[in-house]
This record gives structure tokens, sequence and C-alpha cells, in this order.
């Protein structure tokens, strides 16, 4: 029986640092290699200055690297312009932040829908995939309603099915609960286990271990290095842990 082509993770950073000018530098990511594969559920968690924000700009394209390589879908981010890194942003990464980042003059429906814009998606389809984008985050019937008549769980929501509207290989998730109660903050980590299951590859960024303890897979990071990883990549030693 031949063996199929080797799996190409959907995100990978090899070597990254980050220095970022001052007097002096500050070294914000040092060496850093990581790499998840399609279907993931990840935690990547930290201290504040732990480097965790800056790995999330650069896996999302927001940032360059100074050093090393960073590859979306095994494309590399570092060898394109920004036009093309912007394409690239927009048809592969899915994003989810602490703020919601909704449109208040907006409709639910709306909001959802221009979340493709940048992906050159038609008016009619980038209607038709938001509504089963909130169909699936289960706000099938409020896409007629306007954020400000949603509670805080229900636009975090939005934003989710925004991410997911164009289904993309992954969605990076920055403290999705970090503005909600504790009961909405455990139906949004629900939510984004179930799009787990049905296959969305899903990393979240947070600072509390309680939200890293439901994820399959647990990175920690301090001082710009990953000094934890639960579970390493096949092939790769696994991450050292740092004096005690």
């Amino acid at each position: 029986m031949t063996a199929g082509p080797p799996t190409v993770p959907v995100l990978e950073l090899d070597q990254v640092t980050k220095v970022y000018p001052g007097s002096p530098p500050v070294r914000a990511l040092a060496g850093l290699s990581l790499a998840v594969n399609a279907g993931e559920l990840t935690a990547i968690a930290g201290p504040s200055g732990s480097g965790k924000t800056t790995l999330l700009h650069l896996m999302g394209t927001l940032d360059r690297p100074t050093t090393g390589t960073v590859r979306i879908t095994g494309l590399d981010a570092a060898a394109m312009a920004d036009r093309q890194l912007a394409a690239l942003r927009a048809s592969r990464i899915g994003f989810v932040f602490q703020q919601f980042f909704l449109a208040e003059h907006q409709t639910v429906l709306g909001n959802v829908a221009d979340g493709l814009l940048y992906a050159g998606v038609r008016r009619g389809e980038r209607r038709r995939l938001a509504a089963a984008a909130l169909a699936r985050v289960g706000l099938g019937d409020r896409a007629g309603a306007r954020p400000t008549q949603l509670s805080g769980g229900q636009r975090q929501r939005v934003a989710i099915a925004r991410a997911i509207a164009g289904r993309p290989p992954v969605v990076l998730a920055d403290e999705p609960t970090g503005n909600l109660d504790s009961a909405t903050g455990a139906s949004i980590l629900a939510l984004l286990e179930e799009l787990n299951a049905a296959g969305t590859t899903i990393i979240v960024i947070t600072h509390d271990h309680a939200i890293a303890g439901r994820m399959r897979r647990r990175i920690e990071m301090l001082d710009g290095r990953i000094i934890a990883d639960t579970s390493p990549v096949a092939g790769r030693p696994p991450a050292q842990e740092g004096p005690s």
C-alpha cells in the first residue's frame, strides 16, 4: 500500500525571532519553532509579557518576523508582498478578538458578510455564507439585529461566525472570553470545541490556565520561548521545561 503525501501543517513557524527597536532592543520572540496540524484544538498560554500576543500577530500575518519563517498552509508568508498577505489572511485565517470589533451600524448578517469582502467573494455568496455561519453558531434568527441589541455572548458568537464564514483552515482566538462572565465564557468555549469537532483548526491565546486546560494541546510560553508543549509534533523533540 502506497503512503500518501506527508501532511502539511496548516501553520508553521521555524526559528522565528521578533525584535522591537529601542534602547535596548526588546526581544519578544527568541528562535521559536511551532507547527499546528489540521484539526488541532490548541491553547497558547503564558503571563503578560511572555510573547503570546507577538506570536499571535506573526501567526496571523499581522506582523512580520525579524528572522525565521512563517508558513500558512505551506505558503511562506515572509516572501509575500503586503497585497498577497492581505489575500492570504482573508482566505486562510479567521480571527476572533476579545473586543468583538463589530460595526454597530450594520446588521449582524452584514457584519459577518463583510468579513468576506477581502476574500473576493461576490455579494450574494457572501450573504449566503454569512447566514450559514450564523446558523452554525446558533444565531440564525438574529441576522437582522444590530450588535447593540445583542448580549456580550451573542456578540462574540457573531464574531466567531465572521471568522468561520469563509471556512478558513485556521482560526485564531485571542482571549475570546475576556469580556464575558464565566457562564457566558464557558458557552463560547463549548462552541469553539463544537466547531473544532466539526473540523475547524482552532488556536486560543489565553493567560487563563483553566481555559488552556480545556484544550487538547497546551503550549506554555515564557520570555519569548515555548517552555512546555503537551503534544509535540512528530519528528521533533518536545519543548524543554525551563528551570523551576
